[in-house]
């Protein structure tokens, strides 16, 4: 497979990640947005002669790929606003985490000159979206001091208010920003926007919180972004005009486009329905690596890449601040060098981080004060779950679920053909992934089973032509109810199947309703259309004898003969790992 078509850009397009450039004097990393050096120079660069001109294309711009593809080119627009300041760091929290240098550290830096505006891509790196995974699956009882702070959280109306706490499962969006709205963030991003989605998980918690599957979503993925409504500052609401074929980290940041429209483009893509979203900005992967001492990672061989600066021997490793997120956007000196092989550097990461967490991150009360407040203040989320108190209770709600039954996996895509900078949606590999996360089936071994290894018995099936059901179009492909009654007919016997038109209600699954009676009749039908348990509904009372069973085609309905029933297994090829997984090394 290409390495191209995994967001690398050849010669005459500079890659973002290269435009992140590190400063010796300085100890940190500086964003280079001129491309043609002609912008004002840095006071670092006049201390600096020595380092590279802005004109190597290895040092200008920025890490965000956000360039329109070839069907957009040309009608794409910028927006310009200006920097958020950095803020102090309350100076009780301080002192009640007794740490005099805490105090010190929080005092906001000189902000730096504003930088160029520039045509060119801008910076993209694994920001620290994951710190809400990390803080629901890893810190569950950080919630407990989140009463005093509650004003660290930031939170934004999309549309959706959902229960902080439900009986089903839970889909949780983390999204990673390079929103510029942090201390120390100045220099990052895109000067005045919300941020791109340049670091997406979907976080599925099943039902019985036995187990859960962090889906990372390429950012280079290209895809539709459906009409998004946006909550304006006058209390107003815009409607954000959807795209098709476009980058999926487009879907936030771009024309206006807030964390919902993110959300949205996801529950399209998998058709999974979300239920919360935290995003944070990229400063929290610094300032939580921080906190908890360092993070251990793993190098399969020596790394030196000279464009994140990073170098480490083969081995192991404790990486944070500076370093940790070098460690987290490297990816020229590892895998196909492509910007999937650095999301399971990124995997690699947060499986670590909260193994940290929860083996020593609360050692101490100052301890659990530095991870939360470094948490809190990176983390903005919906109005469901924006106050202490929700927050709270969703965390307590999810921390139920053992690390060594949390399975990260990547959405498998395949090169793009029109654009090698982008990929596209692999969908043979894609769609039954989804299925199992709709239908709430575990990614990861031996979990959510039967302890006792026990199975009900089978249920009798009816004989096809003792088959009676209504068939109608809930969700499915136009035609649907009549060509399923076709197949029921010609290719399965059962000549009592009748096309019932269209469903009084949309669903999103494919729904067998049958009372008892009828069961024998429902297992016949379940096996031959290949429904999941989920989608059989069973009524209290019996049916009379010439009384239909009614079948629901949803959403997830594909074609007769094709399966709604999701695999049981991960789809051969899908790449996946646990979280307690200790011996993952980059390669």
């Amino acid at each position: 497979m290409d390495a191209q078509g995994r967001g690398r850009a050849g010669d005459d397009n500079v890659d973002p990640a290269d435009q992140w450039v590190f400063d010796p004097n300085t100890g940190n990393y500086e964003l280079r947005l001129d491309p043609t050096g002609q912008g004002q120079a840095r006071p670092a660069d006049r201390k600096a002669p020595g380092r590279r001109s802005a004109r190597n294309p290895g040092a200008g711009g920025g890490d965000t790929d956000t360039r329109p593809l070839p069907v957009q080119r040309g009608r794409r627009k910028d927006d310009a606003g200006e920097p958020a300041a950095g803020g102090r760091a309350a100076r009780r929290a301080a002192e009640r985490a007794g740490s005099a240098a805490a105090a010190g550290g929080a005092a906001a830096g000189r902000r730096r000159p504003k930088p160029k505006k520039s045509g060119k891509r801008k910076f993209v790196y694994w920001t620290a979206g994951v710190v809400g995974f990390v803080l629901v699956a890893g810190c569950g009882t950080a919630f407990v001091i989140y009463q005093q702070l509650d004003g660290n959280i930031k939170k934004v109306d999309v549309g959706e208010e959902n229960s902080a706490v439900t009986d089903g499962p839970v889909n949780l969006l983390v999204i990673g920003t390079d929103a510029r709205t942090g201390k120390g963030d100045a220099g990052y991003g895109d000067s005045g926007s919300v941020g791109h989605a340049d670091t997406t998980i979907l976080m599925h918690v099943s039902k019985d919180r036995t187990n859960a599957t962090a889906l990372s979503i390429p950012r280079d993925l290209v895809t539709d972004i459906p009409d998004c409504p946006t909550k304006q500052p006058d209390g107003s609401t815009k409607v954000i005009p959807g795209q098709q074929h476009v980058r999926f980290n487009t879907s936030l940041g771009q024309e206006g486009r807030d964390p919902g429209c993110t959300w949205r483009t996801v529950e399209k893509l998998t058709g999974v329905k979300v239920n919360h979203f935290m995003m944070a900005d990229f400063n929290a992967v610094k300032d939580l690596s921080n906190a908890v001492d360092g993070v251990e990672v793993c190098a399969g061989k020596d790394i030196d890449d000279p464009k994140s600066h990073l170098k480490l021997t083969a081995g192991r490793h404790v990486v944070k601040g500076e370093q940790a997120l070098a460690f987290v956007r490297t990816r020229h000196a590892v895998g196909t060098g492509s910007d999937l092989s650095r999301i399971q550097l990124q995997q690699q990461f947060v499986g670590s981080l909260i193994r940290k967490l929860k083996s020593s991150a609360f050692s101490s009360p100052s301890k659990l004060l530095d991870v939360a407040q470094a948490a809190t203040k990176a983390l903005t989320v919906d109005t469901g779950i924006g106050s202490a108190s929700k927050l709270m209770d969703f965390g307590n709600d999810l921390k139920k679920v053992d690390l060594n039954k949390i399975t990260f996996a990547t959405v498998p895509v395949l090169d793009n053909p029109r654009d090698k900078a982008t990929v596209i949606l692999d969908e043979a590999k894609a769609d039954p992934l989804f299925k199992m996360v709709q239908q709430d089936h575990t990614l990861s071994k031996g979990a959510g089973k039967d302890k006792g290894g026990k199975k009900s018995a089978p249920v009798k099936k009816a004989p096809p032509e003792l088959v009676r059901v209504d068939v109608t179009n809930g969700g499915g492909p136009f035609g649907a109810a009549q060509e399923t009654v076709d197949w029921l007919q010609n290719n399965k016997g059962a000549r009592l199947s009748t096309n019932a038109g269209n469903a009084a209600e949309k669903l999103s699954a494919t729904r067998l309703e049958y009372a008892p009676n009828q069961a024998d009749q429902a297992a016949t039908l379940a096996e031959w259309m290949g429904l999941p348990k989920s989608a059989l509904k069973q009524t209290t009372a019996d049916a009379g004898a010439r009384v239909p069973m009614k079948l629901v085609l949803g959403k997830d309905f594909t074609a007769p003969g094709s399966p709604i029933e999701a695999p049981t297994e991960t789809p051969e090829g899908v790449q996946h790992v646990n979280a307690d997984d200790k011996n993952i090394c980059a390669k």
